[in-house]
């Protein structure tokens, strides 16, 4: 093991931060009671240190920011207190809803970084708006890449703004309950970024390289609490709920009436760990996923949505590669196939999870989910788990050890000997250098069944480095043919794949341009099933322009090979003939895409695109519409509309996703959410409307409608309707 390491070690540790200079604050112990309103009025404030000498990270990143914040922060046993004030040029904001967990990008806002145990690795994220509105995230992967970033995490914390003519300022309390800590701690790493869109200035505490994401975990300043933090007493939070649901099959020309209760549990272990409980959970509530246009012979992955799974998630969710192998994907838990091959849900009798911090060093991640069998459907009970355990190395690096288990206990008449059980056992090291120049990972992982085959491994490397004006890195998979994660996202088996890429920058940050970025991206692919043939290979060569004013530009060429291994059918045709299979297909294609400037009333962006596809032509256009009548309503139309022409006999198509949504923020507690979905190639048009009213903190009150039509005959498939009451409470 300690080879090991000193291999890691001598490979893979680049450089120091190259930050000029540590920035720091302390902030003080007080006993005052403090009245959450917005006003700075408290004697306290005056004396408190702060951090403040913001650096601009749009458009340049590396001046002062021109309209200058100042953070100031003071704790009690109990509570986290900040008194934030926000320099601007007027009062015209731009806040596109009241509705909580809103993203930052193109409105006014500001968020707080708090990375309590000092490992650069993961942190808690909380923001707010001038008009009050919060959110709050966990940044995980040192905040590497947008996967890294969850907004669906909740905890009770309070936050209040005030505006005035050039100004505007937020008082916030944040219970230390809410966060994990090591006791006796004297030290957090702190970062805070803004976004001003009247002085269309972007800007940071601590100076952040427009190269990396704004919530980087690398480029961090410190907190210093003036005596050492000690645990308070974690309330154990319950959450019951109950759920009527009348809903009616038109195909079957049947009614279901359903009355369901449950809940969860949330337990503070020590320090760093949460342990979370949940019965018969219902998730009915959740946004609708997003239809999408696939053309491709793979599936598609869509991101998890429901909040048993979310907490932690990076610990058990980020092995392997998230486009070719991941063996942990929490979305193939509570979905199951049935006896007609159709995916429908399972349902969740209960789960446990344990999760978080052991130490310094230590993290790790137990879960355990049970899900019910339908015979008639012919869907075997399976006991779901998974083990984490991960170790940090160096400044920011981690070891990671995972394993997945899928088994049924029971005997069913249905169930195969091979599909009694699944494993996987891997071990994935995640690198990240102490200023993130470079970043990436390496993994290998075995996968275990009833007469499983001699391929059932897989494994990778995924490495990038980042400068400020150069780019590159590769990423490489090789998944064999009898690999097998019946709770992962596995897009294709029998492949070696290789994926580099070079990307340059020019940084302009001019009057009108910002930079123009060039890159090249070959992807290649060989089946070592068929004496490692190349069988897929698609070269993109991109230019992307970014304005000052907050618009894009980009084009791309794309050039591709594909050799089908079997008839394909690419417009998902019912009967028509398919291309056949044991056959070469090259293919090229032009593509643009413009992006206005997001802090305008009226917003869009159109992505025209043309070329050759398999034997045959398409013409593909995307685009969006967005209206904001802000602070209440937002309206916004998506299209994607794709003309494929293949000769004869194989067929034609027109295929069309249209989707409408509107929301309505009566308030900073009512919310209103329509989203339309029409899709000719799903031949459905679902609707799904949701009223949320928050009468208490975390405490919701839902009504859900969905509907789902047929789109040639616009007859009815399903309608139902949902009312679930669910109650924070904290004992």
């Amino acid at each position: 093991m300690k080879h090991f390491y000193s291999l890691f070690l001598f490979l893979f540790v680049f450089g120091v931060n190259a930050q000029q200079g540590a920035k720091s604050f302390t902030v003080k112990y007080t006993q005052a009671a403090f009245k959450i309103d917005g006003i700075l009025d408290e004697k306290e404030w005056e004396s408190a240190d702060s951090a403040h000498d913001f650096m601009q990270y749009f458009p340049t990143d590396s001046v002062l920011a021109k309209r200058q914040t100042d953070i100031k922060m003071l704790f009690d046993d109990t509570t986290l207190y900040l008194g934030l004030t926000m320099q601007t040029p007027g009062d015209n904001y731009i806040i596109p809803s009241l509705q909580r967990d809103f993203r930052a990008g193109g409105n006014d806002n500001i968020s707080l970084i708090f990375d309590t145990f000092n490992d650069g690795t993961n942190a808690f994220l909380f923001g707010i708006n001038p008009l009050g509105v919060r959110r709050e995230a966990l940044i995980s992967n040192g905040g590497s890449d947008l996967n890294g970033f969850t907004t669906t995490w909740d905890i009770k914390w309070q936050g209040e703004t005030r505006v005035y003519k050039n100004y505007y300022t937020a008082e916030i309390a944040i219970p230390l309950s809410s966060l994990k800590f090591k006791n006796g701690e004297t030290t957090w790493r702190f970062n805070s970024y803004r976004f001003d869109m009247q002085e269309n200035e972007q800007s940071t505490w601590y100076r952040i390289p427009q190269n990396q994401l704004i919530f980087n975990l690398a480029f961090m300043g410190d907190m210093h609490f003036e005596k050492p933090l000690k645990r308070s007493r974690t309330p154990i939070a319950l959450i019951p709920y109950v759920n009527t649901r009348f809903s009616k099959d038109y195909e079957t020309n049947s009614s279901f009436e359903d009355f369901k209760f449950g809940g969860d549990a949330k337990i503070a272990v020590g320090g760093g760990m949460n342990l979370d409980l949940t019965i018969n959970p219902d998730f009915s509530n959740v946004e609708v996923d997003n239809v999408v246009v696939n053309l491709s012979r793979f599936e598609v992955s869509l991101p998890e949505r429901r909040q048993f799974f979310i907490d932690n998630s990076d610990l058990f969710g980020t092995f392997g590669d998230e486009r070719d192998m991941n063996p942990f994907f929490s979305r193939r838990i509570g979905i199951a196939t049935n006896a007609d091959g159709e995916t429908i849900e399972n349902p969740i009798v209960a789960g446990v999870r344990l999760s978080g911090k052991i130490n310094e060093d230590w993290r790790m991640g137990v879960m355990n989910v049970l899900t019910e069998d339908d015979v008639e459907n012919e869907i075997a009970s399976n006991n779901n788990t998974v083990i984490a355990l991960q170790k940090k190395m160096f400044s920011r690096s981690n070891l990671s050890f995972l394993f997945v288990n899928r088994q049924t206990f029971e005997e069913y008449d249905f169930l195969q000997p091979e599909e009694r059980y699944n494993r996987v056992v891997g071990l994935d090291y995640n690198l990240a250098s102490a200023d993130n120049s470079w970043v990436g990972k390496f993994f290998a992982h075995k996968s275990f069944a009833t007469d499983i085959g001699d391929e059932s491994y897989s494994a990778g490397v995924n490495l990038r480095h980042n400068s400020t004006n150069f780019a590159y890195g590769l990423r490489g998979n090789y998944v064999g043919d009898d690999f097998r994660s019946d709770l992962g996202f596995i897009r294709r088996t029998d492949i070696v794949s290789a994926r580099p890429f070079a990307e340059y920058t020019i940084w302009k940050r001019g009057e009108k341009v910002n930079n123009y970025k060039f890159r090249v991206n070959p992807n290649v692919i060989w089946r070592p099933g068929l004496d490692f043939q190349n069988t897929d290979y698609a070269i993109f060569s991109t230019w992307d322009v970014e304005f000052t004013n907050q618009s894009s530009f980009s084009a791309r060429l794309a050039n591709r090979y594909t050799f089908l291994t079997e008839p394909f059918d690419p417009t998902g045709t019912d009967g028509a003939e398919e291309l056949p299979g044991d056959v070469g297909y090259y293919y090229n294609n032009l593509g643009v895409e413009y992006r206005s400037d997001r802090r305008k009333i009226f917003s869009y962006n159109i992505e025209p695109s043309y070329g050759s596809f398999y034997n045959g032509d398409q013409l593909s256009l995307r685009g969006g519409l967005n209206l904001r009548l802000q602070p209440r309503m937002f309206f916004s139309v998506d299209v994607n509309y794709n003309h494929i022409e293949l000769p004869d006999p194989y067929p034609d198509a027109d295929i069309w996703l249209i989707v409408p949504r509107v929301n309505v923020t009566f308030s900073k507690s009512v919310f209103w959410s329509t989203l339309f979905q029409y899709s000719n190639q799903l031949d459905n048009l679902g609707i799904n409307s949701r009223l949320q009213w928050r009468f208490a903190p975390l405490s919701d009150l839902f009504l859900v409608y969905n509907d789902n039509y047929f789109v040639n005959t616009i007859m009815p498939k399903n309608r139902s309707i949902n009312l679930k009451v669910s109650y924070w409470l904290n004992i």
